[in-house]
């Protein structure tokens, strides 16, 4: 059990602390099945919310396809349930077939989830996106309350209608944690100063690469991480699918654990190696026990061939 005494930093603050990079710490997402739920939530809230909607095991195929159910509520104090009508959002976050979609609570029962999953549209109303998820599941982590109420708060004020807090996206450590749909880039550890520029870049149609966890979409860890060195070492690669890793595989190193990724930039195919290494440091937190951030790296950028 996490140790809670109130002397200790919370899991996110002790891992900026210890010098934890996000890269490569997306969860896994392809598509998404986004339901308003207004007012305070319980640790169990998203699994409460389902399972009124949809049969036991109805979901299942469709998140091991890729399909991440979450709630979304405004930006705001969530002292009780409000009530009136209720959103409910779709997408799909590969790279091109992004698309995002509205549709009324009251459809969510006759939604084909394995037509989502997979990513095909049509279920309800196109919208122009993105939409600014900012994790603020407090009874999950309270980092993700703390650390990202103040990021909903300006980004709510700066971008109306856009902005919602999220249910858990995983990842409490690198709280304040934005995930933008259906663009399909989590980003981490931002300050509300850090959001407002993720935000902005996003309604350009970019990315910025800086506290940048990973595509969601991407196959593997390995991939997010090299996707993300690939940006930061050819600089100016922000366009959504500017840089997208196309294969990997495993190489022998003195650690036991890297592998070789191949990543499309926009003019050149590059081979990023990547380095999975186990953490140097580690510390106790109040809300996480132990914390000790393993990371990749890598040492080696190539330009084998001209796409």
């Amino acid at each position: 059990m996490p140790n809670v005494s109130s002397g200790l930093p919370g899991c996110a603050i002790l891992t900026r602390q210890l010098g934890g990079n996000p890269a490569g710490t997306a969860a896994h997402m392809t598509s998404w099945l986004l339901i308003e739920q207004p007012g305070p939530w319980p640790s169990d809230a998203l699994e409460q919310t389902l399972a009124s909607v949809f049969a036991p095991g109805r979901l299942d195929g469709p998140r091991a396809a890729g399909l991440r159910p979450l709630l979304i509520r405004r930006p705001g104090r969530h002292r009780r349930a409000e009530s009136g009508p209720r959103s409910v959002f779709v997408a799909s976050g590969v790279p091109g077939n992004r698309w995002l979609e509205r549709l009324a609570f009251e459809d969510l029962g006759s939604l084909d989830v394995a037509a989502l999953a997979a990513g095909v549209p049509g279920h309800g109303e196109r919208v122009d996106g993105p939409l600014f998820l900012v994790c603020t599941h407090g009874t999950k982590d309270m980092c993700c309350a703390v650390l990202g109420r103040p990021l909903a708060g300006v980004l709510g004020a700066n971008h109306p209608g856009r902005a919602w807090e999220v249910s858990h996206v995983g990842g409490d450590r690198w709280a304040g944690n934005l995930l933008v749909v259906p663009d399909g880039f989590l980003h981490g550890q931002l300050d509300p100063g850090e959001a407002a520029l993720v935000a902005k870049a996003a309604l350009a149609g970019q990315v910025q690469p800086e506290q940048l966890r990973g595509r969601t979409s991407a196959s593997s860890p390995w991939a997010q991480y090299a996707e993300i060195a690939v940006r930061k070492h050819v600089g100016g690669l922000r366009g959504l699918d500017a840089a997208l890793a196309v294969a990997e595989r495993p190489v022998e190193s003195p650690d036991g654990e890297a592998r070789v990724v191949t990543v499309q930039g926009v003019d050149h195919l590059y081979e990023v190696t990547v380095h999975r290494n186990e953490a140097a440091v580690r510390g106790e937190s109040r809300c996480s026990g132990v914390i000790a951030p393993a990371a990749y790296t890598t040492d080696d950028i190539k330009t084998p061939a001209t796409a």
